[in-house]
C-alpha cells in the first residue's frame, strides 16, 4: 500500500528546506522493487523500533521497513487556480496524493523575505485554503453542468450515481464559495461514493507543519499558538519541524551522531520521524509485520482491514486464495522470545476471513491458487 503525502506552501516558507533534509536519507531503492521514484519524490522509511526488537528473536537474512512517499508539490503562488505559477501542473500533482502537508512559517528572520513582505501564518494559510477551495469549485462546477445529461442517461448506475451526487454537489459548491473545505461538508457513504471521481483536493487530510526556528522548537511562539488553535476548529492536526535542524541532521552520517544531536537539543526524535508518525496516525494506517530467516517486513494497512485484505497487499493472489493466517502479536515475542514459546503460552493463533487485523501483529498467510 503506497502512502503519498504532498507538501505544499508558498515561496520561502521551509518546504524546499524540509523536502530537502528529507530526501536526504531515501530509503535504499534496491529494497523496494518495482518502485519508480520521479525527481520530486522522496522515500523515506517510516521508523519503527518494533522492527529491532523482532530481529532480536528471529534473526533474518535482510530487514524491509515500511515506507512513505513525501511529493513536492511546486507552484503554489495566490491564483494558482487560474493558472498562475505553475497552476495547473501543480494541480495535477496535488490530486495524486493521499493526504497534505501544508508547510507553514512560523519564524522571523530578516535574511528570509516572505513573499507578502511579512510573517503571518494565519494569512498564509489562508491564501492557501482558498486557492485549493477555488479549484475544487470549478471541479464541481464542471460536474454540475454535466448532471442533466448523466440524469437523462439510460444507463442505470450513471443515472443513479447523478440522483445521489445532485444534494451533495451543491452543498459542495456553497462551501467552497465561502472558501470552506470540502470536508467540512457533511456527507455519508453513498454521497462519497458518488463524488470520489472527482478527487477534490480540500477533501484530503490536512496536516499543518509549523516550520519554526530553533528556540520555539521546544515552546511554541505566538505564531504556532495561532496555528494550532484554527487547526483546532478545523479538526486537523499540527506538528512543529524546525528546517534548520533537519538540514543539520541530514549531513550526519551515523546514527549514534544523530541520537546525540538530538539530545543536545532536548529532543527524543527528529522532524522527519514526526512527520512520518503524523502521517501515519492522518490516514488511518498500521503496521503488520512478516517475519521468517529470509526477511523481517512491516506492510502498512487501513485500520479496520481484515485478515484476506491484509494478505491481498502482499499479493493478490495471496487474497483471492486465502485460506487462514497464523497471527501473533510482536509485544508476545517480545514477552516469550521465540515462536515455540509462544505456542506453549497459547499465544500463537490460526484466524480465519473475518479476523481483524491488529497493529503490530505478525503473520504468515496460508493461501491456495
Amino acid at each position: 500500500m503506497s502512502l503519498n503525502v504532498g507538501i505544499v506552501g508558498l515561496p520561502n516558507v521551509g518546504k524546499s528546506t524540509i523536502f530537502q533534509a528529507i530526501t536526504s536519507a531515501p530509503a535504499e531503492a534496491a529494497n523496494y522493487p518495482f518502485c519508480t521514484i520521479e525527481p520530486n519524490v522522496g522515500i523515506v522509511q517510516v521508523p519503527d523500533e518494533r522492527m529491532d526488537k523482532i530481529t532480536e528473536y528471529i534473526k533474518p537474512q535482510k530487514v524491509i521497513p515500511a515506507v512513505m512517499e513525501f511529493v513536492d508539490i511546486a507552484g503554489l503562488v495566490a491564483g494558482a487556480s487560474k493558472g498562475e505559477g505553475l497552476g495547473n501542473q501543480f494541480l495535477g500533482h496535488i490530486r495524486q496524493v493521499s493526504a497534505i502537508a501544508h508547510v507553514v512559517r512560523c519564524f522571523e528572520n530578516p535574511d528570509v523575505v516572505h513573499v507578502a513582505g511579512k510573517v503571518d501564518p494565519l494569512s498564509d494559510i489562508e491564501v492557501i485554503n482558498i486557492e485549493l477551495a477555488f479549484a475544487d469549485l470549478e471541479t464541481v462546477d464542471k460536474r454540475i453542468n454535466n448532471l442533466s445529461k448523466m440524469l437523462k442517461s439510460h444507463d442505470k448506475k450513471v443515472k443513479s450515481k447523478a440522483l445521489i451526487a445532485q444534494p451533495v454537489l451543491e452543498r459542495l459548491k456553497k462551501a467552497l464559495e465561502e472558501g470552506k473545505p470540502a470536508r467540512s461538508v457533511e456527507m455519508d457513504e453513498d454521497e462519497l461514493e458518488a463524488i470520489k471521481d472527482l478527487h477534490l483536493i480540500t477533501l484530503k487530510k490536512m496536516l499543518y507543519v509549523c516550520n519554526v526556528d530553533e528556540d520555539s522548537i521546544n515552546e511554541d511562539n505566538e505564531m504556532v499558538q495561532a496555528v494550532k488553535q484554527l487547526a483546532q476548529k478545523e479538526g486537523s492536526t499540527v506538528i512543529k519541524i524546525c528546517g534548520a535542524i533537519e538540514s543539520e541532521i541530514s549531513q550526519l552520517e551515523s546514527e549514534e551522531e544523530k541520537k546525540e544531536f538530538l539530545a543536545d537539543m532536548g529532543l527524543t526524535e527528529s522532524g522527519l520521524d514526526v512527520l512520518v508518525k503524523a502521517g501515519y496516525q492522518l490516514l488511518d494506517l498500521k503496521t503488520y509485520f512478516t517475519a521468517g530467516e529470509k526477511e523481517v517486513r512491516a506492510w502498512t494497512f487501513k485500520e479496520g482491514y481484515k485478515a484476506p485484505q491484509c494478505a491481498g497487499i502482499i499479493h493478490t493472489d495471496f487474497e483471492r486464495g486465502f485460506i487462514k493466517a497464523e497471527v501473533y502479536h510482536c509485544e508476545d515475542l517480545f514477552q516469550y522470545h521465540s515462536e515455540a514459546k509462544l505456542k506453549e503460552a497459547g499465544k500463537f493463533r490460526i484466524e480465519g476471513k473475518e479476523y481483524v487485523v491488529k497493529d503490530g501483529d505478525v503473520i504468515h498467510f496460508r493461501f491456495n491458487v
